[in-house]
């Protein structure tokens, strides 16, 4: 029988723009080791009896029939290395009889097909989940539920992530819809379960009365900012008892779940927070990638060069690399746009002789760089703009020369702001003890897989890697001499911390006034390559 023409047409389109279910696997990547030693460290953490089961990120539509390019759910990257949709990983605290073998894990995955794989690339597919990636219970996303059959209800605690995310319903997502349908059903996955609230039930069950107060405390702090705890009558109970004996008393009324949608992305964040040498040997590259991206952009720009060119460059330096992506969306603000903390429109065609603010990074197999340096587009600092930048650069080397194992997260960010504060006081910009907005982020977070990456806020520790990041912001019209309005300065560098203090890794890219001035004389490889008019 003959196809009509129209509908052949029809189908080329939803062919050709169907989401790429399969995803390259890199030879200079991680390998199948490391992430099975990543399992094994999730398992230590697990309580007895219990089984984890994590979903990997549904695909996600950008437009009518075309999907954005797809990114796996990154704590399921972290302890797979599979980075196809529509799959599933169930880890068990002691190993289970399954399918009439014993194992401590199992891994669905989506299915080869033929037609799929020639518009879109090779899946792995059973066999290759279990060559490339070290699996050997491996079962298709199909058979999640039925074979084999997993008793959720023989576990005494089942741990995931909150299902409460919205899934976009189509065929992309068909698989991991039927499977999130059947874990509900198979535990009774209540419709409305918060990780707040979760988190807070276990809070007052592992609390004594002596303590409950603080947890009164908590909950009141939490209560302004999410509605579920709010609408909790246990915990709003809980809150308002005016004796530990009441309090204690509310406590008895929490239910026991075997379901526990709080305890896993705390495990994953302590395991991810300390990276691993291999993961330290991808960040270098990614890192290093961007700043030889900043040095580029240094010696190219010129007056009248647009933020999307400069954008462009980056972005050309990372795949000229073969960086497979970019970590978030790249920040490119030039003058007044700078003062826009996560600017990322970079549509100005024809920039003033101001500051260039860039902040971008590679993303080099899954691990994200994050590095931002800000220039002047005429190549010099004026006197106020060199006084702002030189400011900044004060109270990034300050807060830097701070980062060590013991030291407080938070002290990184209190060193910066106290010489900013000093520096805009000298400056005459604030008067002592004045409030204001010119510093108005925090000064570190952590790096990985993540650009904002899971880890404690707690004491620094050998392995972690960390941003260093303070700026000033005055926008137009800010209480001060017009003479500093819509200057924006960002330095970012990335850190790991060491046995006795820090490793830049991020250095490459030039910091001080100085250097970025005489990188800029430098003449750029770009400069003879001249494009036809349109």
């Amino acid at each position: 029988m003959k196809t009509p023409i129209f509908l052949l047409t029809f189908l080329f389109a939803v062919m050709a723009f169907s989401p790429s279910f399969s995803q390259s696997y890199f030879d200079d990547g991680l390998d199948q080791e490391f992430h099975r030693e990543r399992r094994a460290a999730l398992r230590e953490l697990l309580p007895a009896n219990s089984v984890a089961i994590i979903f990997t990120n549904p695909v996600k539509n950008r437009s009518n029939d075309v999907d954005f390019i797809y990114h796996p759910n990154t704590d399921f990257f972290y302890l797979t290395g599979y980075r196809e949709p529509n799959a599933a990983l169930v880890i068990f605290s002691e190993a289970q009889e399954i399918a009439g073998e014993m194992t401590d894990e199992i891994i669905y995955v989506q299915p080869r097909d033929e037609n799929a794989e020639m518009w879109n690339g090779k899946r792995l597919g059973i066999a290759g989940v279990q060559d490339k990636l070290g699996f050997e219970a491996v079962y298709l996303n199909e058979d999640f539920g039925t074979n084999p059959t997993v008793k959720f209800d023989q576990f005494d605690k089942i741990l995931t992530f909150s299902l409460s995310e919205d899934i976009e319903e189509s065929s992309a997502n068909k698989a991991m819809l039927e499977m999130r349908e059947q874990f509900k059903t198979a535990t009774a996955y209540p419709e409305e379960m918060s990780a707040v609230t979760s988190k807070i039930y276990e809070l007052i069950r592992a609390t004594d009365q002596e303590n409950s107060a603080n947890v009164a405390q908590v909950i009141g702090r939490y209560r302004k900012y999410y509605p579920e705890v709010e609408n909790d009558e246990v915990l709003m109970e809980f809150a308002n008892a005016d004796t530990p004996e009441k309090r204690m008393a509310v406590a008895q009324k929490i239910p026991f779940q075997k379901l526990n949608i709080a305890a896993l992305p705390e495990m994953m964040t302590k395991l991810r927070g300390v990276k691993t040498t291999e993961e330290i040997g991808m960040l270098k590259k990614a890192i290093r990638i961007s700043a030889i991206g900043q040095i580029e952009v240094m010696k190219a720009l010129k007056p009248g060069m647009s933020e999307r060119e400069v954008q462009g460059i980056h972005e050309f330096v990372y795949k000229r690399y073969g960086a497979e992506n970019i970590g978030y969306p790249s920040i490119v603000g030039a003058g007044k746009n700078g003062c826009i903390l996560h600017y990322i429109s970079n549509d100005l065609r024809d920039p003033d002789k101001r500051l260039m603010l860039m902040d971008l990074g590679a993303e080099w197999r899954g691990y994200t760089a994050d590095v931002t340096r800000t220039i002047p587009i005429s190549g010099t600092f004026t006197p106020e703009e060199k006084a702002i930048y030189d400011l900044v650069y004060k109270a990034q080397e300050a807060a830097m020369q701070a980062c060590k194992p013991g030291v407080e997260f938070g002290e990184i960010s209190q060193i910066a702001k106290r010489v900013i504060n000093e520096g805009l006081e000298e400056l005459g910009i604030i008067i002592r003890g004045q409030r204001h907005r010119y510093f108005p982020h925090g000064t570190s977070h952590h790096l990985g897989l993540d650009v904002h990456d899971r880890g404690a806020y707690g004491p620094l520790e050998k392995g972690m890697v960390l941003t260093v990041e303070p700026g000033i912001y005055i926008p137009e019209g800010s209480d001060c001499d017009p003479k500093w309005w819509n200057i924006a300065v960002r330095i970012e560098d990335d850190v790991v911390i060491t046995e006795n203090g820090f490793e830049n890794l991020s250095a490459d890219a030039p910091r001080t006034s100085k250097e970025v001035e005489a990188m800029m004389a430098q003449p750029s490889v770009l400069e003879n390559w001249v494009l036809p008019e349109l």
